[in-house]
């Protein structure tokens, strides 16, 4: 009778330890899917993308070439954002649609190449970034980092750290948090932006609007100045405006689809609206100019200036709503 008490009690023993060690395997299981919520795969040309999902089927998808964000999807499958149907994923050229990233240099507005040149650098995930204390709320985010090489000091004599955040909100809200830090021992300047595209179901059909009485350099015209004194911006021919001192909210009202996307935007002054309409453009299909617009998120007129160890950050957050709410009053298409 002991010796079966003494079995019976090894046996239980080592039915407790295998269940110990199922849920600390569990509870690993978990966490390490907590703090990883992405899928690393091979995109286009066997470039690197992350793909990262919430519970909700919401996703976006973004490549460690430029940085750039190419798809952000709604629980239907609907894809928010433009890309272009010749588009080129192959380095060093950028690529075109989603949300390349502009750094040192918005446009042609410094000796830089145009828009700077990390849009064509391959960028690390940033597995260890310092807490963003005041960051909106997220279901699921990935961490990128670009360091400036000796390559790019000879372009750009600055020492860098770019870290750039991709979230889902939870009402499925995308948000680009960029931080740049001057890694460097004197100070320097730079013009920033991103350059999302956002889908729209035709261009002669949308309207912007939050841009009423302010003042833009018309980028068609040599960046003549001019003051805007329309309720709201529409499309009939190519534009290419650079707004000055902008507000922090700007809308684009898709009539057909009876929805407005919401850009808003911290820590940069300017904002970009653009459609070239039938301009040709070489990685551009002929058509393509319909089914998309540009509003730009940029700190140009006034540039960045960081001293070494100082860092600046930049919000982008676009949400869908129904046409005729406020963010507050509505729910979310996303």
């Amino acid at each position: 009778v002991s010796e079966h008490c003494e079995e019976r009690r090894f046996t239980m023993g080592n039915k407790a330890n295998l269940i110990f060690l199922w849920a600390t395997l569990v509870a690993v299981v978990a966490m390490a899917t907590e703090h990883r919520p992405f899928e690393r795969t091979k995109g286009i040309n066997g470039l690197e993308k992350i793909i990262v999902r919430d519970r909700r089927g919401r996703s976006f998808e973004v490549y460690l070439y430029g940085g750039q964000v190419t798809s952000w999807k709604n629980e239907k499958g609907e894809d928010l954002l433009f890309m272009s149907t010749k588009a080129i994923f192959k380095p060093p050229t950028p690529i075109r649609g989603g949300i390349p990233v502009l750094f040192p240099q918005y446009a042609n507005t410094g000796p830089l190449p145009s828009h700077g040149f990390v849009r064509q650098r391959f960028w690390e995930i940033d597995a260890h970034p310092p807490p963003l204390p005041s960051h909106p709320s997220s279901s699921a985010h990935v961490d990128l980092i670009l360091k400036s090489s000796e390559a790019d000091s000879k372009i750009w004599p600055n020492k860098f750290v770019y870290r750039l955040r991709v979230a889902l909100g939870h009402g499925g809200d995308l948000i680009l948090t960029s931080r740049v830090k001057n890694s460097d021992v004197k100070p320097f300047n730079f013009t920033v932006g991103l350059h999302p595209y956002f889908s729209v179901s035709d261009i002669s059909k949308i309207q912007v609007e939050g841009l009423q009485n302010l003042d833009y350099l018309d980028q068609q015209k040599n960046r003549t100045r001019f003051t805007d004194h329309g309720k709201f911006i529409t499309f009939s021919s190519q534009l290419d405006r650079l707004y000055l001192r902008t507000p922090k909210k700007i809308r684009i009202v898709d009539h057909n689809k009876k929805k407005t996307i919401v850009v808003h935007k911290e820590g940069y002054a300017d904002a970009v609206v653009w459609n070239p309409w039938e301009k040709k453009v070489s990685d551009l299909g002929v058509e393509d100019y319909k089914r998309f617009v540009a509003v730009e998120p940029v700190a140009v007129e006034k540039p960045i200036k960081l001293k070494p160890g100082q860092e600046w950050k930049g919000v982008l957050q676009v949400s869908v709503v129904p046409s005729g709410c406020s963010r507050k009053s509505c729910i979310p298409h996303t």
